[in-house]
Parts: C-alpha cells; sequence; structure tokens
C-alpha cells in the first residue's frame, strides 16, 4: 500500500470523560492507534482538541466555561496538561512529539504561513509527530476554528496531506439525525458535500466541544478543495485508524483520492489571503487566465478598483462582476491606472516595474478551480 500523509483530528468529546475531564484511557487508545499507522511508514500529523476541556475542571468550572476568559484560562492550564499526557505515551512507543499552536493569523500571513510549512516539513522529515492546536488562549474572537475542525482542513492542504480522519462520537454522516428519526439512512461514501447536507447539519456536538456536524461538513468541504480524502466517524480499539485506510472505518468517507492537489502559494492565495483591492477584466484576459494559462497583461484591465501596492492580493473579476480568481499584483494601484488598457510596449514607458506582467501566472490562483 502506498505511504500517505494523515492528518489526524480528535475532537475534546473523543478525549475526555463526560464531565469535561481528559481521560487517560482514551488518549491511550488514541496514541496507540496512531503508533499503528506510524508503523505501517505512513505520516501523521495531530491535530488533537481538549486544551479547553482538560484545563476548566483545575480552574474549579464544573463544566465547560460560557465566556471567552474562562475558555482562554481553561486553554492556558489544560495545553499543557495535554501535550504533557501525550509527550508521556507517545514516548512508550518511541514517537518524539512537537507541538504547534496556531491562529488564523498564521494563515492569512504569508510569512508566517511559509513559515509553519517549514516547520511542519521539518518535523516529519526528523520523524516527529506534530500535534497541533488552535493558540486559544490569545485569540481576540471566538474559538474561530470550531472545536479544530477546520484547522485540521486548513493543516491538511498546508503539509500537502492525502486524507484527513475527524474522529468524533458520531459514526459518520446521516441524511436524518438517528436519534430522531430511528430510520435515519447512513451515508458510507460521498463524493461531495452538497448545501442540502450543510442545510441539515447541527449546531455544537456535545458539551465538552464546540464544533457540531455543520462544522465538520464545512471542514470536509474545504478538505475537498484542497485535495484531500475524508473520513468522518469514530472508531476504537488500536486498529481503528488502520481500518480507516483499509477502508473499513466506522464512519462516512468523503472524495477520491489523489484529486488534485494546488502549490502551497495557490493554497494561501485562494484560501487566506486577504484582497487589497479588485482589477476588472475584459473578456480576453478572462479566456487568457482561465483556459490558456496566461499571465495578466495590463490591456486586458478594464476597470480598478481600491488603493494598493505592489506585492498586495487582489480579486480579478469579469465584466459582469463574477469572481476569477485572486492573485498578487506587479504594480501599485496608481501605476496600474497610468497602464491599464495599454499593450505592454506602451505600459513599459509608464510604469517603474520592468515586469510586463500585472500578475503573474506563478501568482495566480483561478477560484473556479476551488469549487
Amino acid at each position: 500500500m502506498k505511504k500517505e500523509r494523515i492528518v489526524v483530528k480528535i475532537g475534546s468529546s473523543s478525549l475526555t470523560t463526560p464531565n469535561g475531564r481528559l481521560s487517560g484511557e482514551k488518549l491511550k487508545e488514541h496514541v496507540s492507534a496512531i503508533a499503528g499507522l506510524r508503523e505501517r511508514g505512513h505520516q501523521v500529523i495531530l491535530v488533537s482538541s481538549g486544551a479547553v476541556a482538560a484545563g476548566f475542571g483545575q480552574l474549579g468550572y464544573p463544566s465547560r466555561p460560557v465566556k471567552l476568559a474562562g475558555k482562554q484560562a481553561a486553554a492556558a492550564v489544560g495545553q499543557g496538561l495535554l501535550m504533557e499526557a501525550y509527550t508521556k505515551e507517545f514516548h512508550a512507543y518511541g514517537i518524539p512529539t512537537g507541538q504547534l499552536l496556531l491562529t488564523r493569523d498564521n494563515f492569512s500571513n504569508r510569512p508566517q504561513y511559509q513559515n509553519a510549512y517549514n516547520t511542519l516539513s521539518e518535523l516529519l522529515q526528523r520523524q516527529v509527530l506534530p500535534i497541533i492546536n488552535e493558540n486559544d488562549s490569545i485569540v481576540v474572537d471566538e474559538l474561530t476554528f470550531g472545536d479544530n475542525d477546520m484547522l485540521s482542513a486548513l493543516v491538511g492542504g498546508l503539509c500537502q496531506a492525502d486524507d484527513l480522519f475527524i474522529l468524533t462520537d458520531v459514526d459518520g454522516l446521516y441524511d436524518s439525525h438517528p436519534k430522531d428519526n430511528p430510520d435515519a439512512k447512513k451515508y458510507h461514501f460521498l463524493s461531495e458535500i452538497t448545501d442540502e447536507l450543510l442545510i441539515g447539519a447541527g449546531g455544537s456536538g456535545s458539551l465538552v466541544g464546540t464544533g457540531g456536524m455543520k462544522s465538520k461538513l464545512l471542514a470536509a468541504q474545504t478538505a475537498l478543495q484542497l485535495g484531500l480524502r475524508i473520513f468522518i466517524g469514530t472508531g476504537s480499539g488500536p486498529r481503528k485508524l488502520t481500518d480507516i485506510i483499509d477502508g473499513k472505518g466506522n464512519g462516512t468517507y468523503i472524495g477520491y483520492p489523489g484529486q488534485f492537489t494546488l502549490k502551497s502559494k495557490q493554497q494561501w492565495l485562494a484560501m487566506h489571503s486577504l484582497p487589497s483591492g479588485e482589477l476588472v477584466v475584459d473578456g480576453g484576459a478572462k479566456r487568457a487566465l482561465l483556459q490558456n494559462g496566461r499571465s495578466l497583461l495590463p490591456a486586458g484591465i478594464k476597470l480598478i478598483k481600491g488603493t494598493f501596492s505592489s506585492g498586495s492580493v487582489v480579486q480579478v473579476v469579469d465584466e459582469k462582476g463574477s469572481l476569477i480568481g485572486k492573485g498578487q499584483v506587479n504594480m501599485s494601484s496608481a501605476e496600474l491606472a497610468d497602464i491599464k488598457g495599454k499593450s505592454s510596449t506602451e505600459a513599459a514607458a509608464y510604469t517603474k516595474t520592468i515586469k510586463a506582467e500585472v500578475i503573474h501566472r506563478d501568482d495566480w490562483v483561478a477560484m473556479k478551480e476551488m469549487k
């Protein structure tokens, strides 16, 4: 069997007791299952929730705190406990571990995104198991990744993984809630995440977690766009993860392996970059970008919206306002205002840059590829 790179996401409910405390028994089982994947030669990246759930009992809370300050304090206490427990258990299998705490800013900031990629690559090359969580103690908004579901999808894309296994306390996806409908039909395989599935998904799944089934579906949708195959479900025992990769998992498989893979820069442009402006292009430029794999030249630009500098990310739309893609510009908005609609030869007399392209094809991603 092909050796694969697998992101395993473990939710809070799969790590804790009913009263919200960290379960040593559950954690040991997860570690044993991950060790089984590694023994087969697969690379594993672990995205683990559980810091808040592991820490709130130490602060005297009877249940998971509701206010953000309480969650962050619990995460500050629980993250150390969680990592200590993982390190101890993986050590028994001779597996070294390394911790990464990430926020959305680490993805939207290009240098930080590249640094995260470099760190993950080095850890994997050195046979270290990365353990990733959101940096819950410092985020300024609510814990935004949805119990790390979306984080696991984005990490899967970042490290060019083959598979994403989302372990939860529900044995897959159904056409209706199995607790309310005894005749609910289970989906064993889905090729895509439809709007109907998202509409029918519920909210938070448990008292100790923040991510419900909708969070997992949105994460799966993103992971599909990034070229991963996804499994959502449960399992027990040390073989549960090898069962999943063998096609015998207790849950739902989504997508086909190896559909396509976006390069790191295209991933960042499509999923994380924050546009500073917008370019409206004509039909010729649209065809060149979408069908011919060409760069965007000044002649195809009809209108410039916003103020931006060279190196900024902009959205590119057609004359009807439909989004075509995103890219990094080689000229500022002021320079572009002088050269839009001109041929490359004419434009050279009006701009400081020596590059003929407004957006080079290597700095471009067509958003249609992400649908």
